[in-house]
């Protein structure tokens, strides 16, 4: 099998791992045309300071020796098979990269043999890169869990990022789907690189010339609606992880009926791509705005609520707390407030220097007034319509109040709303 036909069955059978972000377009360049926004496997993902960042995303082998019941790879999946060898990998970045397709690398692999043969590959594909072609550009790869330390650790060595996926978010889905893993071979490798990353922070173990050991960080995937784990129990579970390992992110993905099986989802089940979109705004109350899980979902409502976004779903349960004066109130108030993101509770605190703030300059503020006004008083002057929480409900949600249907109004959200403001 030649390396373009290896790369056609590789990059889509890396399709369904999202720790790295896709623009999901399929314009390809045109005779006279320039740049080319769709080729096999290339992916998008974004630095810390904006930059967009073009990868190679592909799996190094799609053969795997484990059979987890939600896997379009599994054992047992009748499916074109390919591997590269090491440097055929090597070689086919290095070629996208100075043909400028790309600017990095996602790399992941099935199980070949054992995790410690498959981290081999992997380490000898990237030293190539790394060592022999002196490629300095980002490279993602996926550690395996039940590898030996010693290889985690040579491997973290040529990485920017390193992921663990946990896939599943509890013991017993594991042991129901995936029976060949288990929460302890996860838990291990992402154990070690938090102590090998603190180390390097603590300035330990390192010397000015040594390879710096995944600067980038660590992340996990979990699959959503595989399972019938609740939101409470996956969102309590990425508070622990970015606690304990230090995560820089949980990634959710919603799960893509492509198997048959007792305990999945019927084919025909359309993917919860809301519920995921409601998790990845929750996941962002925990690491930027303050929340606890406690406070978006609890043992009552276990579930997320599809017809709002957490933040004014948690609002209309504490109107107590409700109205916020901007101009008087602390940097956290703020952030409670809905239709105020991180980005505009900083200007306000900016602006409110200089003057006293008014409705009409909050919106120069990127604040999205439709759902603040409601919750917030300039100098205890209130502009907001609706007081009664359940009407207010209705109008946000696009109810008869609004003079929307529900579902037309969520659409457009999850489709225009950027995570901030929230």
């Amino acid at each position: 099998m030649d390396v373009m036909s290896k790369l056609s069955i590789l990059a889509d059978a890396a399709k369904y791992d999202v720790s790295c972000s896709s623009s999901g377009s399929t314009r390809g360049n045109q005779p006279g045309g320039v740049g080319n926004a769709y080729s096999a496997g290339i992916c998008h993902t974004w630095t810390d300071d904006g930059r967009c960042v073009s990868l190679l995303k592909m799996l190094l082998s799609n053969d795997c020796v484990y059979d987890c019941a939600y896997c379009v790879n599994r054992r047992s999946n009748h499916r074109p098979r390919a591997t590269f060898a090491p440097r055929e990998a090597a070689d086919l970045t290095i070629n996208f990269y100075r043909r400028n397709y790309i600017e990095g690398l996602f790399l992941s692999s099935g199980i070949r043999r054992s995790p410690d043969d498959t981290m081999e590959d992997l380490i000898q594909a990237l030293s190539i890169l790394r060592k022999e072609y002196r490629f300095n550009g980002y490279i993602h790869a996926k550690a395996i869990p039940g590898a030996s330390s010693e290889l985690i650790e040579e491997l973290g060595r040529l990485v920017d990022r390193m992921s663990v996926n946990i896939e599943l978010p509890t013991e017993r889905s594991l042991s129901l789907l995936a029976p060949q893993k288990t929460k302890k071979a996860i838990f291990t490798p992402m154990n070690f690189i938090r102590g090998r990353i603190e180390e390097q922070s603590e300035g330990k173990r390192l010397t000015p010339r040594a390879p710096r050991f995944v600067p980038a960080g660590q992340t996990t995937q979990l699959i959503i609606g595989a399972t019938p784990d609740t939101d409470l129990s996956i969102l309590r579970l990425s508070e622990g992880l970015y606690g304990k390992f230090g995560l820089k992110r949980v990634y959710y993905s919603a799960y893509m009926p492509v198997n048959e099986g007792r305990d999945l989802p019927a084919l025909a089940t359309v993917p919860p791509l809301l519920r995921e979109h409601r998790l990845y705004q929750a996941d962002w109350l925990l690491r930027y705005y303050g929340f606890t899980t406690g406070e978006i979902v609890d043992e009552r409502t276990s579930s997320l609520d599809e017809a709002l976004d957490p933040k004014t779903s948690w609002a209309l349960r504490n109107m107590n707390f409700f109205p916020v004066d901007v101009n008087k109130a602390s940097y956290e108030q703020i952030l409670r407030i809905p239709g105020i993101g991180v980005k505009s509770a900083k200007r306000i605190l900016v602006a409110r220097r200089a003057r006293r703030l008014r409705h009409e300059d909050l919106k120069r503020q990127g604040v999205v007034m439709k759902r603040a006004a409601h919750f917030l008083t300039c100098d205890g002057h209130a502009e907001g319509m609706i007081s009664s929480p359940d009407r207010l409900r209705r109008f946000l949600s696009g109810g008869p109040a609004s003079g929307k249907s529900v579902s037309g109004e969520l659409a457009s959200r999850q489709l225009l709303l950027p995570f901030d403001p929230m």
